[in-house]
């Protein structure tokens, strides 16, 4: 579909949003060397022939070049909506962006800082798997303008790695740790537990291993079989909630005990090195998302609107260079932006400043108040005049706090059809 005109999006409406909130940009680079079994993300396997060709390993340069094509074609359209708006955070995540060439990823950032007001110290993060790690690779990212990696790890241990389908081993693994650390000041390690087959004993590995290279932030996700994945239609035997339960709380013990607080969910960080792109997902900020498949959430005075691209990269391509990237776009009805709010913010292990909510959703506190009662009667959450955020058992219900701000004409659902989350974050 093509664009609305910029008219569109400011005409009249029910909201009142005092100012814009913060803005990111978030790029999708779809192809992978291998679909991971419990992968849902729009990732699609290098295949022989244009436009996802591989060499070596490597997206083909005529398939970088038609896909970069297409991204500034996609992002020239978007201009007119985000218009002089600053830029705080660039994301560029997969599928597998570090298959593409330092060279390619130097030209997207030439592109986007063209385009856009990119603030000074623009934190710029690049997924990378060890899969496709050479030696001197990352120091050729770094170079191209990308300020922090976001390392998809996910174990240290083969005979996991194997079972869960990642294209690399447990010392290539350690290899790209040990070259982004070299040359990245800020870097992400991504782990996951309640893996088939593993104990406790072996994510204690897992996270010596991590630990030992003193990341300035950690990701650590536990493994669900999400639907429309091999793992979903064939199910491996996982811990059981008792287990998977102890390992969280090895989790959060080890990392405190190497100065990394937990600040979101799945996020541990140490000073001054938190996310400012996945903040920005979580204080229900804004984001421009290009590319095949991205999702974006873009704020109005009088509305806030979700979008989305087309999914296949091969039809994406065709379609942002006619000018028509996008697939969806949908203002978010009044009634569900507190379920859309909270869904995020309760995320925050600090929780948020009660004022945030009217200024990112131009709804009064009111909104909240049928919700916020039943939560506090079950225990869920604690708030003052300067903070609302989770209690531990909310925090360990996260999923039943946030459900109750639900639309009344939702809640009855089971289970709820929650709205697209932000595309990446690590």
């Amino acid at each position: 579909m093509k664009l609305p005109s910029v008219e569109h999006y400011l005409r009249p409406g029910t909201l009142q949003l005092p100012a814009l909130p913060p803005l990111s940009l978030y790029v999708h680079l779809p192809w992978c060397l291998k679909k991971c079994p419990y992968c849902d993300f729009n990732s699609h396997e290098l295949a022989p022939g244009p436009p996802g060709a591989s060499a070596g390993g490597r997206a083909s340069v005529p398939a970088e070049a038609r896909y970069l094509q297409a991204l500034c074609a996609d992002l020239e359209a978007a201009l007119p909506l985000v218009w002089g708006r600053p830029v705080v955070s660039v994301f560029i995540g997969g599928g597998t962006p570090s298959l593409f060439a330092p060279e390619a990823i130097e030209r997207l950032i030439a592109d986007i800082r063209a385009r856009l007001p990119l603030v000074p110290g623009c934190e710029i993060t690049l997924e990378a798997n060890p899969g496709t790690f050479e030696r001197d690779r990352f120091r050729a990212f770094r170079a191209a303008g990308v300020t922090r990696l976001s390392i998809g790890v996910q174990s240290f241990h083969d005979d996991s790695l194997r079972t869960i389908g990642r294209v690399h081993d447990a010392a290539q693994a350690r290899a790209a740790v040990t070259e982004a650390r070299a040359a990245f000041d800020s870097f992400n390690i991504d782990l996951m537990y309640a893996l088939p087959g593993q104990t406790l004993q072996r994510l204690q590995d897992d996270l010596d291993t991590a630990l030992s290279f003193a990341p300035p932030h950690l990701s650590v996700y536990h493994l669900t079989l999400e639907p429309n994945t091999y793992f979903a239609s064939h199910p491996p035997e996982l811990p059981d909630d008792d287990l998977a339960a102890q390992m969280l709380d090895l989790i959060v013990e080890r990392t405190a005990a190497a100065g990394l607080a937990r600040y979101e969910v799945s996020a541990f960080a140490r000073d001054a090195q938190r996310c400012v792109h996945n903040l920005n997902y979580w204080h229900f900020g804004d984001y421009l998302g290009i590319g095949a498949g991205a999702h974006g959430k873009l704020s109005f005075p009088h509305r806030v609107v979700r979008q989305q691209r087309w999914r296949e990269p091969l039809c994406y391509m065709e379609q942002a260079l006619a000018g028509q990237a996008l697939s969806q776009d949908a203002e978010v009805p009044r009634d569900e932006l507190p379920f859309e709010f909270m869904l995020n913010a309760l995320r925050l292990r600090e929780g948020f400043a009660p004022s945030l909510f009217g200024e990112r959703t131009g709804l009064p506190a009111s909104a909240l108040d049928a919700a916020l009662a039943r939560a506090r009667q079950r225990g869920l959450i604690e708030d003052s005049l300067q903070r609302l955020r989770p209690t531990e058992r909310g925090f360990d219900f996260l999923s039943d706090l946030q459900s109750l701000f639900l639309a009344p004409r939702r809640r009855a659902a089971e289970p709820p059809n929650k709205p697209a989350e932000p595309p990446h974050f690590g």
